[in-house]
Parts: C-alpha cells; structure tokens; sequence
C-alpha cells in the first residue's frame, strides 16, 4: 500500500476527505505521526486505524488545524472590531456570524466580546464549528492556559474570564453567545445568511482547487455584501474571479451577481 492508496482507503474507513490537502504537506504530517505511533508501514497503520478508536482519534487530532488564541493577530482583530463591525451593523441591528473550523473557540469567543461591548444586550447568532470532536468539547468547556489570552487586555481578562487554577474560563453570559456544532467543511453542506463568515489559517493546507471551492460555498453562505475574514498567512488573489472586492487586508466583500 503507497501513500495514495492509504489515503483513499482512510478517507472511506474515517469518512473524511483527504484528497482536498496539498499532498505533500499532508503526507510529512502523516508520516511523522506514523512513525511516532511505532508504525514504518501504511498498510499496517491502516489496519490499526480501521479497528482502534484511540488511534483514530490521535490520527483526527495531528490531521486537523488545532491552533487558536484569543485575538489572533491583535492588529487585525482590531479592524474587525473599529472598521468592519460598526460597518455591518450599521446596515442591520442583528448579525449572524459563522465561525468555521473554530478549533478550541478562542475565535468566536473573541467576536462573542467585542460584540458584547459594541451592543449591549443584543442577541446575535455567532455559529462556531469544526470537524474535532474534541476540540469542540474543550470549546464548549471554555477554558483555558494563559499563553492564549496574551491579547486579552488586562480589563477585558477581569471582565469576561474567571480564575480556576492555572486555566482561565470565559463567563457563561459570553458561553452562551456561541453555538458549536460538528461541521467537515470538505464534506459538508455550507449553511447559508451570514453577514460575516471567519476561516483563518485554515485554507493554507489546501490545493488551490479546493480553496476555490470552499470560497465559493463561502460566498453562497454570505448575504448580499457579507464579509469574509481570513487568516494574516493567508490571501485571495484571485478573489475577483471568485466574486469578492477586497475592502481590507484579509477582508473580502461578497459582490453580487449581476
């Protein structure tokens, strides 16, 4: 069995769609955990993920992107929170907000804040998801390590978190403003009628062909001039092809159909 073969196979076995990652990235990252795993074949590390679950769940873990912090990219966030925000909300008074491939929920906790601060007491619908399991429980949970609340202000830190040991948790009233859910976006179908859609760092470990694919479903989700946010490493160059007017740096307009 060659690395194609195990992909094809462990995509049927996981029903998970590996053919959408840029092969040679994926396969540095799934032979470096084979062999953590004490495994020199793929033949031999199929059949273990066909019939372990721990495994499989190892496997899940190091093949999906389970980075985030709170704020990430302060300067960034920044125009989120002073430009494109009071933008969106000065054309509606309730947004709905999809956060995609969430990771541990830094993100949409992050937009779940500044919208609190920006309108108080409205009720938004901020979506979060990701195909980690879970991730999505530690999320849900909403804790977490100090090291990833380094953009947090100290008065946003006072405000929004409690104490617990050497975690930091986000309030249940800013808890309860996200809704996780399990969601593959290589597999799924793509919800629709968000004002903004945000999938940072994500894209990059894509083939091209996927990208543009996943940006056009992106763009179907958003509403007429819905906004995409993606991540500092990443860009759009042919975002005019895909039907997008870039309006900031890694912020991309949908431009509707003529």
């Amino acid at each position: 069995m060659d690395f194609n073969d195990f992909r094809q196979a462990v995509s049927k076995k996981l029903n998970i769609d590996l053919q959408g990652y840029k092969e040679r990235q994926l396969k540095r990252r799934i032979d470096h955990l084979m062999k953590s795993q004490g495994f020199d074949a793929y033949e031999d590390y199929y059949r273990v993920l066909a019939k372990d679950n721990k495994q499989k769940d190892v496997f899940l873990d190091k093949l999906t992107i389970n980075v985030s912090e709170f704020f990430r990219n302060k300067n960034v966030f920044e125009t989120l929170e002073n430009k494109i925000l009071p933008t969106l909300l000065s054309r509606k008074k309730k947004l709905k907000i999809w956060s995609a491939a969430c990771s541990n929920g830094a993100e949409p906790y992050s937009v779940a804040i500044i919208l609190h601060e920006l309108t108080p007491g409205v009720t938004h619908t901020i979506d979060a998801t990701d195909i980690d399991e879970k991730m999505l429980y530690a999320a849900r949970e909403g804790s977490y390590r100090k090291e990833l609340l380094k953009n947090v202000s100290q008065e946003r830190l006072e405000k929004y978190f409690q104490k617990d040991n050497e975690l930091w948790s986000v309030i249940p009233e800013i808890k309860r403003k996200v809704n996780f859910k399990k969601h593959d976006l290589l597999r799924d179908e793509y919800p629709n009628g968000y004002d903004l859609i945000i999938c940072r760092n994500v894209t990059i470990y894509f083939t091209k062909e996927t990208q543009n694919r996943l940006y056009r479903k992106f763009w179907s989700s958003l509403v007429a001039d819905g906004i995409l946010f993606i991540g500092a490493t990443e860009s759009i160059l042919n975002y005019r092809e895909l039907r997008f007017t870039k309006i900031s740096p890694w912020f991309y307009q949908k431009v509707a159909l003529n």
